[in-house]
């Protein structure tokens, strides 16, 4: 059986790296629109009704205008946005972050990517919660940093193009300081904390890559939990994934680019035993695991197909 998929946004940088990941494989069949009528309102509602499934690599109001759109009951959809990732009656499409999830977006009419920051900081927090380790009303904070990839076209000419006017030299530089980034709600919501995170966001002069780290005090906590209890946890969380995998903490560093390139969650838990504290580090493509590949990992579980096909393991 053959599916058809429309990329509405297939020539931006999320959807470029979908289109890749599904050109070569077989039972796929993807729509694609000429660039004179990528802007076509008929055309485009036509490729909108006219397939299985609709992979949306928009703006957040964008998006929201293509899924008004759709008028056709059995078409199902996959929005990379933000814009319906905190709705209840959207799936989240983490399909590692709970048991049960990947049940839930494979029978899912409407599936929201998660965001590439929130991919680490979840995978990271949320076993930990569910297990207790981590009370849910710690107020935790998140560092991280992304590939200049991840801010699109705009960021990536920003970075490259030194005839811009918007060129930059800079090697490293925060952003968000107004503390409120708009992942924050997703990140609060799906790790179920009472409080939201303070979420420390900044981008790198490399492509591609993301670190994201969540730092605890373990001492702090009321049952003082074990750096291998930590370890532990996450480990069972991830055991049967063939995406996620936690990693022995090698003591030196860990680079923004550890899984660049690939569409692996990469999973490290540092710690101070005598000092009672932990540094949990997550590294990811913030285009792979962090976007195109989770959509197409989404797209396969829905499908009823291998989840990991085409991606890069």
């Amino acid at each position: 059986m053959t599916i058809r998929v429309f990329i509405d946004g297939a020539v931006g940088t999320t959807g470029l790296e979908i289109r890749e990941r599904l050109s070569d494989r077989t039972g796929i069949e993807q729509v694609i629109l000429a660039d004179t009528d990528r802007k076509d309102r008929a055309k485009r509602e036509d490729a909108l009704n006219s397939v299985d499934f609709v992979i949306l690599c928009l703006p957040d109001d964008a998006a929201r205008e293509a899924v008004a759109m759709i008028r056709n009951e059995h078409v199902r959809v996959i929005d990379a946005s933000t814009a319906y990732r905190t709705e209840p009656d959207w799936t989240y499409g983490f399909a590692e972050l709970e048991p049960g999830q990947m049940s839930a977006i494979a029978e899912s009419a409407r599936v929201s990517n998660p965001g590439c920051y929130p991919t680490g900081f979840l995978a990271l927090v949320r076993p930990l919660i569910r297990s207790g380790i981590v009370p849910h009303d710690y107020p935790l904070s998140v560092n991280a940093v992304s590939g200049y990839s991840g801010g699109g076209k705009s960021m990536i000419s920003e970075f490259e193009d030194r005839d811009a006017a918007e060129f930059t030299d800079t090697a490293y530089r925060s952003y968000a300081l107004s503390l409120a980034h708009k992942h924050v709600p997703e990140m609060q919501k799906h790790a179920r904390l009472e409080h939201p995170p303070i979420f420390m966001p900044s981008v790198a002069r490399t492509y591609r890559g993301m670190l994201v780290e969540v730092p605890l005090p373990l001492h702090a906590f009321t049952r003082r939990p074990s750096i291998e209890a930590v370890e532990n946890a996450l480990r069972d969380a991830y055991k049967d994934s063939p995406l996620v995998r936690v990693l022995p903490a090698e003591m030196g560093s860990v680079s923004i680019e550890a899984d660049a390139g690939t569409d692996r969650l990469s999973l490290r838990v540092f710690g101070n035993p005598e000092r009672g504290q932990a540094r949990l580090v997550a590294t990811l493509d913030n285009l792979g695991k962090g976007a195109a590949g989770a959509a197409v990992q989404n797209l396969n579980i829905m499908a009823g197909l291998d989840p990991v096909a085409g991606l890069i393991v």
